[in-house]
């Protein structure tokens, strides 16, 4: 079997699991697990339990070369780069299927129609998990000569939950950090090199008022309070719109992307609404955070007697296109480095000196209600990994 058609083998079976952020990957994990123990990978799960109180794992997959031996250098041969092997990252939870419109009812059954492959998922980032897999079976583990590790965290697509938890308690972890491999987060890029990327915070903003019906004195209205709450966001977005401090251009677009809305939940025109949410979220970047503004949300906040939470935070990643990993990278795949405007588990890596954002499929099918990933870019993409794995760990 070709590495194009294990890669094909494997996310239709990946995409079967639903592992949607809200419950458990527990067996999507187990799966992953046992097929790359089959390849010769140890493993090490660490689970914990969300703010639900359901079951998360994470999985750290390592493969040594067979012998000591192997990692000598000997006469005139050298390796090929400085960098210590791979490590390979990538998140088995995916986000919900409300709408779904692709091939077939059954977002979680894989349908190939027209040279793609539809399925929750698919894309973001099963595709690219399967590729590696299959270039992980296609190296020959006897050639190896510098460690593989191959990483799936949870929740990745509700804050970056399982990344930071591999952070603070994965031994195997803290193992990648002390020997500095090659960092590849195998996000959907169409097999661009990306350097950069921005992260992202989000926030909660909760109006308490009094129910009652609307043709008496009786309530207090939670909105009132709520609109110059608004206002105020909406003059803050304009500036980060406007004002040149707020723009870095190496991104596209260059701003903050600041976005709020609002809800009171009324059900009827006849009742006070007695409780009124708005939310906020904004994209910082690696020299602008916006860490003055969320100063001036809080103020005003505070002033009106309004409730502010977190709820959610990644941040950016900035590795210079200049390093020698993306330099060796880009040369070998024929990709410029760029910067992209979404986030992903690579801002919490920041122990890792050198990490490239690189994987197969387009972004603007991810989150969709019809999402897919082309057989195209999951061939590029298993053959690409073949070659990064040649370079860096044969």
């Amino acid at each position: 079997m070709t590495p194009f058609e294990s890669s094909i083998e494997s996310l239709k079976q990946l995409i079967t699991f639903d592992s949607v952020s809200s419950r458990s990957n527990r067996a999507i994990s187990d799966w992953v697990s046992e097929r790359l123990e089959t390849l010769g990978f140890t493993i090490e799960q660490t689970s914990y339990l969300d703010q639900a109180g359901i079951e998360k794992t994470n999985v750290l997959a390592k493969r040594e070369p067979i012998s000591k031996t192997n990692n000598l250098v000997s006469g005139s041969e050298s390796l090929a780069s400085d960098l210590n092997g791979v490590a390979y990252f990538c998140h088995t939870d995916v986000v919900p299927t409300r709408g779904w419109n692709g091939p077939g009812d059954d977002p979680f059954c894989p349908k190939l129609v027209d040279n793609r492959i539809y399925g929750r998922g698919s894309c973001d980032m099963k595709g690219s998990l399967a590729a590696m897999m299959a270039a992980a079976a296609e190296v020959d583990h006897t050639d190896q000569r510098q460690p593989l590790w191959i990483v799936c965290t949870a929740d990745e697509e509700v804050g970056f939950i399982g990344a930071k938890q591999l952070v603070a308690e994965s031994p195997g972890y803290q193992e990648i950090i002390s020997q500095q491999p090659l960092g590849l987060i195998g996000e959907p890029t169409n097999l661009n090199v990306v350097h950069a990327h921005k992260g992202i915070i989000g926030f909660k903003i909760t109006s308490i008022g009094k129910a009652a019906h609307s043709s008496t004195k009786h309530g207090i209205n939670a909105n009132r309070k709520m609109v110059p709450l608004l206002q105020k966001l909406l003059e803050i977005n304009e500036r980060t719109e406007s004002e040149s401090n707020y723009h870095d251009d190496r991104f596209d677009p260059p701003t903050l992307s600041w976005n709020f809305g609002c809800n009171d939940g009324c059900t009827a025109i006849n009742i006070t609404p007695d409780l009124s949410t708005a939310w906020l979220s904004l994209r910082p970047m690696p020299e602008i955070d916006g860490s003055d503004l969320i100063s001036e949300l809080y103020s005003c906040a505070s002033e009106l007697g309004l409730k502010v939470e977190q709820c959610g935070q990644g941040p950016p990643m900035w590795i210079s296109p200049d390093t020698k990993g993306i330099r060796e990278l880009s040369e070998l795949t024929g990709s410029t480095p760029r910067t992209v405007c979404y986030g992903t588990d690579g801002g919490e890596l920041h122990a890792l000196k050198e990490r490239v954002v690189y994987g197969p499929g387009d972004i603007a099918q991810a989150h969709t209600t019809d999402e897919w990933i082309a057989l195209e870019q999951i061939e590029m993409g298993s053959q690409s990994f073949c070659q990064i794995l040649r370079k860096w760990c044969c």
